[in-house]
């Protein structure tokens, strides 16, 4: 999988031409799955990278906060990418925000009380008249698609009173935080704008009524959820279903639950009914946590308390996203030096799921940030050579990385986070055989007659080792 967009991308209008452009490309690198962006006219209009949304119904199509576009493109453009992927075999994942809206129309007058931003569970002002931009009746769209109209009813809580002009966490009076979320600041049901009511049977008609809708314009093959640790577990399971019914009946899911605790994603697969996948965010920070250890981290342990290791069918592997971005809300950015290898652990070693970053992969401009060296060669030895049939060759030095996928095209993969390496094993099935460094091509190694063989690894680095032939086959395939 790619994630087709990252924070910093401009604000030209250009991602879906770009994907169309790129489409036959990808699916010959490799990739069978994209996640594409917030779809959406969020708050900002063409600023917003699509987690302030404001119209679910608007998909670049109408003239709303200031343009027709969206951030990425028309309407027009976003269905003519999504046909483009799928026609070169490439699934199509939505990135869809249910969690709050943001931008709204009118200003309303409500009760509500004053919570603590770090205990949302305890009141600091008792109820109060406020006002409060929670009036979303979409003037410029006059009703196409849907006439559903949203008020302050509608939502939870929100974060602005406009009457004081000050900003606080407010829960309008006869509401209270959905039950079935992260117990962080004590309850976490609120997160940013105005909070979506998911005890609200009206709120809940017009979710189900929009997913129909967009799928069946979309014609996606999937979703990535936002914020689901935000969102009452009980909803995904029967509306998931019941899009499964609809458009190109998407059956693929990943859901965002920002935590480190492997135990807390465990237990909201439980409470979900293991409808979707999760992002293995443990594993993350795990790698994350190597590329900052000045070569102490224990890479046997990497995988430690992961969902990737307790529940691989559930779990979906990254490296970084739009959200770790160096400046973004979770920045927990991976070191430039170690990023090979972070790849290498979620690409070629035993991971079911892994997503590529499209800062990764093109560069991010905005920050200096070149794409990171070897990933396309990684992700086409996944595609076209690697086997499920991978042994660790993990020995006692706690500061490298080694394993093997055998088959007819074996590779194997050897990083160090520190000095220099070597790693000497015998396969005689493989006797005689030839083997290239596919990173540095003046690396030649060779099994001698009984299968014996030792391979190096530079320092702080990662070699990639592939039959000759097939490293020709690799160079020639990403020219």
């Amino acid at each position: 999988m790619i994630q087709y967009f990252e924070w910093y991308y401009p604000s030209d209008r250009s991602l879906y031409r770009k994907i169309i452009s790129e489409s036959s490309s990808l699916a010959k690198t490799g990739f069978n799955m994209l996640w594409m962006p917030p779809a959406y006219k969020g708050a900002a209009g063409i600023s917003d990278v699509g987690y302030g949304p404001y119209d679910l119904y608007d998909l670049g199509e109408f003239k709303q906060k200031g343009s027709q576009s969206t951030k990425y493109g028309t309407k027009r453009q976003y269905l003519k990418a999504i046909q483009s992927l799928q026609n070169k075999g490439i699934f199509v994942l939505a990135d869809i925000v249910f969690n709050h809206k943001m931008g709204g129309d009118t200003l309303e007058s409500a009760i509500a009380q004053t919570v603590d931003g770090w205990n949302r569970n305890k009141v600091i002002e008792p109820e109060h008249e406020v006002e409060t931009w929670t009036g979303f009746t979409y003037p410029e769209r006059k009703g196409t698609y849907s006439t559903f109209c949203w008020n302050h009813t509608h939502f939870t809580g929100t974060d602005y009173d406009a009457k004081t002009n000050t900003n606080a966490i407010l829960l309008f009076q006869g509401k209270h935080w959905n039950e079935h979320v992260s117990q962080e600041e004590g309850n976490y049901d609120y997160l940013m704008g105005c909070d979506v009511d998911f005890h609200n049977q009206e709120v809940i008609q017009e979710l189900y009524a929009w997913g129909k809708w967009y799928t069946q314009q979309s014609q996606v093959d999937g979703f990535r959820l936002d914020a689901i640790k935000n969102i009452d577990s009980s909803f995904f399971p029967c509306w998931l279903a019941e899009m499964h019914r609809y458009g190109n009946h998407p059956n693929f899911t990943i859901g965002e639950y920002w935590t480190s605790n492997v135990y807390e994603l465990q237990q909201y697969l439980k409470d979900c009914n293991f409808c979707m996948r999760l992002m293995d965010v443990p594993l993350h920070y795990h790698l994350q946590q190597v590329s900052m250890s000045n070569g102490t981290y224990d890479i046997r342990k990497i995988f430690h308390e992961t969902l990737s290791r307790l529940d691989p069918y559930h779990s979906m592997q990254f490296v970084d996203n739009h959200d770790t971005q160096i400046g973004q809300a979770l920045e927990s950015w991976i070191l430039d030096w170690f990023k090979p290898q972070a790849y290498a652990t979620i690409l070629l070693y035993d991971c079911q799921c892994p997503c590529v970053f499209y800062g990764d992969y093109y560069g991010i401009p905005h920050d200096n940030k070149a794409p990171v060296p070897f990933l396309r060669e990684m992700v086409w030895i996944r595609a076209n050579l690697l086997s499920d049939n991978i042994v660790n060759l993990m020995d006692d030095d706690p500061q490298k990385a080694c394993w093997m996928a055998y088959g007819p095209h074996p590779v194997i993969v050897l990083y160090t986070i520190a000095d220099w390496k070597e790693k000497s094993f015998c396969e005689p099935n493989y006797a005689n055989l030839t083997l290239e460094d596919a990173l540095d091509p003046t690396n030649q190694v060779k099994f001698d007659a009984q299968g014996n063989i030792k391979i190096t690894c530079p320092p702080g680095k990662i070699s990639i080792y592939l039959l000759d032939k097939d490293a020709l086959k690799l160079h020639k395939a990403i020219q």
